[in-house]
């Protein structure tokens, strides 16, 4: 039995292949750069036609993706997201049909539901996304479900917002305003909860998923008992001794304000991550951890702070600012 990790050598896909390297598993991944861990690179766009052969009992991960921390031009984006994680998904699931592949696990997202209509928000909540990139995830879930039904097993996961080693993003930032002692305005007063997951965690529950011959289900990844966001965000102003003091705002202002600017071409946030930022965004990962015997071994405040000292790690390393 092999492993084939389709987006190995991204964020996740890293993670997962070291845990199951450690596991003495034959691992080949398929991307268009190389991992830079030990297993066998297959080069392969997505976007075109999949090459590679795969076999009856191969065990396939799908973490390749557009997502929001490439710069695209905001005329180019629904057309971005939906090449890779569309058609992509699309050309990928063909292939594994035509060679007699079978087993899948599909990385989506929790961008899938848009705005909270109840809490927690479980794998049974209205799909209804804000922006393009938790559209094509919700049209490749779609894709998924129509191979379901051919007899394929395909495990979907929804992450929350994805914190580890590789990955800062819109964290930078917030982690500049930190580290130079500013103020840090907050969208809206800071008292919602929002929830992350740790990579170390995703690439568990995907192990875990397989451990359990990959069920025909959804399901999502979180945190236990996420803090508020003046709480996180206190915490990582207060260990790292800055001076910094957090602002409230008035959430609904600084969400329209966000807006007018990317309508204008100065995106400083795109829609998908703002929209919900100042609400109580919690999903259920009962499931999650009844099913696949799951648990979460990371909190959002620990989380926060690795990031934030890799965040430093980083800076020193290239002398910027």
């Amino acid at each position: 039995m092999r492993y084939v990790i389709i987006g190995g050598s991204g964020f996740v896909g890293k993670e997962l292949g070291n845990l199951l390297l450690q596991r003495g598993e034959e691992i080949i991944n398929l991307d268009l750069i190389p991992s830079g861990i030990p297993v066998q690179d297959v080069q392969q766009d997505i976007t075109r036609e999949i090459r590679f052969q795969f076999r009856p009992d191969d065990i396939v991960v799908h973490l390749a993706a557009n997502q929001y921390h490439h710069k695209v031009p905001k005329k180019n984006r629904q057309a971005f997201f939906e090449e890779v994680n569309v058609a992509g998904t699309q050309n990928i699931l063909k292939k594994m049909s035509e060679d007699g592949a079978h087993q899948m696990v599909f990385f989506s997202t929790d961008m899938v539901y848009g705005k909270p209509q109840y809490l927690p928000v479980d794998t049974k909540h209205v799909q209804n996304p804000f922006g393009y990139y938790g559209k094509s995830k919700k049209a490749a879930e779609a894709i998924c479900e129509e191979y379901r039904q051919e007899g394929m097993n395909i495990t979907i996961f929804r992450p929350r917002m994805i914190i580890g080693k590789g990955r800062l993003g819109i964290l930078v930032k917030l982690f500049k305003l930190i580290e130079y002692n500013l103020p840090v305005p907050m969208i809206g007063s800071g008292r919602n909860y929002y929830q992350m997951v740790f990579v170390q965690d995703c690439a568990e529950a995907i192990a875990q998923a397989i451990r359990h011959q990959l069920p025909n289900k959804s399901y999502n990844l979180g945190s236990i008992n996420p803090p508020t966001v003046k709480e996180l965000l206190g915490q990582v102003i207060k260990r790292n001794h800055s001076k910094s003091i957090l602002i409230p705002t008035w959430g609904k202002a600084v969400k329209m304000t966000l807006g007018v600017l990317g309508w204008l071409g100065l995106e400083m946030m795109y829609k998908e991550q703002y929209m919900i930022a100042d609400e109580n965004y919690i999903i259920d990962i009962s499931e999650t951890r009844q099913e696949l015997d799951w648990t979460p071994q990371f909190n959002d405040t620990d989380m926060m702070l690795a990031a934030f000292e890799e965040y430093q790690k980083l800076k020193d390393k290239t002398g910027k600012n």
